[in-house]
């Protein structure tokens, strides 16, 4: 059985207590490999690798383009090595094969896009402030030192590069830690980066339980922290790293809605529902899993809806030919399968699934439940399964009342004929994201994050970049007479 070990100052090692945990793939419970379980003295190692390797300048102190040059051969190395990482990922996750393929190859792109973004150059004059021969003002862009990066179980490859791409291009050294549910993909991915030119120290990646990430978090020698996951989470870390003042990027839960209004194309808005609410078993942050219908055509769109989910295809994820596959783990199972429970008890009720699918592995139903109200569990918790719950409005102002009425908001979905009501109607929504007749569609090139409690900061783009820097402000005086100086006459003794 393959071992995978810690990455750290460019060197693979066991964990300093030798122990390793199990990569268990959730289609049939079946032992994939061992991972090294590191200690709190192992990320303790990788942090200061990554401290002395932005300290002395091996990475930052290369020109951009030259980073960019090393970043593109991690690129080119996922692209070599794409079917092993594909088939890790459905058997360490659960992600169908399909899916998988997806997000291999959207990660190379993703991270294609970062090795250019090394290459940017934050400087410039700051307008009207600078004046000939009185001072230029310069702002320039720094980045910020050593990253800590914590990602979460569900998409484990695509979510690793998320962190590397724009740490990376920015000039920042990392330390990144995997979910224990998910290591596999990234445990794999240590191996293609250490046959590239990175210098040792700059991308450090250690496996292993909570206790690791903790440190991570609160060590003083990190300077940003950048967190995808639970709101749960979210908090504990911004608490954590509280005392040493670190900057944060926290991109967490939400329970998103998805409206379906009276003059859309029906069939359209049916198979985006099912996109928006099932894609990779309903395991996604930004899911329309909150999907409001107007009552007009409340009947013809959920009679339609369930008529195509009944024709969902559950099963081996290895299988191109099935539409969902399993949730990651049994602890996950027991979650969804509790929530389905507390829907039936709040007195929403079924429309179809609901039921645990086969005798191995964790496969669930499809599930929609219908006559839910907005103040229920299971319209305001994040579930993370296939759970959709589906809520009726009247008209365009109760959609917004509705949809804002969340302590998330991380992204909704509009259907419509209408470009002009819908475009209006997503201004109206407290959302980081809004997709109008489309859902999932996440740019290399577009700010992703979310309001309220959905998160802090922005990934991708050049917002996303920018999380990885500081803001200096150089003021160059060129008043060469010391008597024209502002403060000549203030508290300077004249003569």
């Amino acid at each position: 059985m393959d071992k995978y070990l810690l990455y750290i100052n460019g060197e693979f090692r066991e964990a300093q207590n030798k122990e390793y945990f199990d990569s268990v793939n959730p289609a049939d419970d079946s032992v994939n490999a061992q991972i090294s379980k590191g200690t709190v003295d192992d990320v303790k190692d990788a942090i200061a690798a990554a401290r002395e390797a932005f300290d002395d300048g091996r990475w930052t102190n290369l020109d951009g383009a030259e980073r960019g040059r090393m970043i593109k051969q991690i690129v080119d190395k996922i692209n070599e090595h794409k079917d092993r990482l594909i088939e890790l990922e459905v058997k360490d996750s659960g992600s169908t094969i399909r899916k998988a393929t997806e997000d291999i190859m959207l990660g190379a792109r993703t991270l294609n896009y970062y090795s250019k973004m090394a290459s940017t150059v934050f400087e410039e004059n700051i307008e009207g402030l600078s004046k000939e021969g009185i001072s230029k003002n310069l702002l320039v862009r720094e980045p910020i030192g050593v990253v800590a990066s914590i990602i979460p179980w569900n998409f484990p490859f695509k979510m690793a590069i998320w962190k590397l791409g724009p740490a990376l291009a920015a000039g920042c050294t990392i330390v990144l830690k995997p979910s224990s549910e998910t290591s596999l993909s990234v445990a794999e991915l240590a191996k293609l980066i250490d046959e590239t030119d990175i210098p040792k120290g700059v991308i450090n990646i250690v496996t292993g339980g909570s206790d690791i990430g903790t440190e991570m978090v609160s060590n003083k020698l990190v300077d940003k922290v950048a967190f995808t996951g639970s709101t749960e989470v979210g908090r504990t870390i911004m608490k954590n790293a509280a005392p040493t003042l670190k900057k944060l990027t926290l991109e967490c839960g939400g329970k998103s809605p998805n409206i379906i209004l009276d003059d859309t194309d029906m069939n359209m808005a049916v198979d985006g529902a099912i996109y928006a609410g099932f894609y990779h078993q309903g395991q996604c942050c930004e899911g329309g899993t909150r999907l409001l219908v107007q009552e007009s055509v409340y009947d013809e769109f959920t009679s339609k809806l369930k008529e195509k989910i009944e024709k969902m295809k559950i099963g081996d994820p290895m299988d191109k030919g099935n539409d969902n596959g399993p949730v990651v783990s049994k602890k996950q199972f027991e979650s969804v399968m509790n929530y389905i429970d507390i829907g039936k008890k709040e007195g929403a009720k079924i429309l179809t699934g609901g039921n645990k699918v086969g005798d191995k592995g964790y496969y669930i139903q499809p599930t929609i439940f219908t006559d839910v109200d907005n103040k229920m569990r299971i319209a305001q918790e994040e579930i993370f399964g296939p759970v959709v719950v589906i809520i009726k409005f009247k008209d365009d102002d109760e959609a917004v009342k509705i949809s804002n009425d969340s302590e998330f908001g991380l992204a909704a979905g509009i259907w419509s004929g209408n470009d002009e009501r819908a475009l209006a109607l997503a201004r109206r929504l407290r959302t980081g994201t809004v997709w109008i007749n489309e859902y999932h569609l996440l740019a290399d090139r577009a700010p992703f994050g979310g309001y309220k409690q959905s998160g802090v900061g922005r990934e991708f783009g050049v917002d996303g970049l920018k999380e990885y820097t500081e803001a200096k402000h150089i003021h160059i005086d060129e008043i060469k007479d010391r008597s024209k100086k502002f403060w000549y006459n203030t508290v300077v003794p004249r003569g």
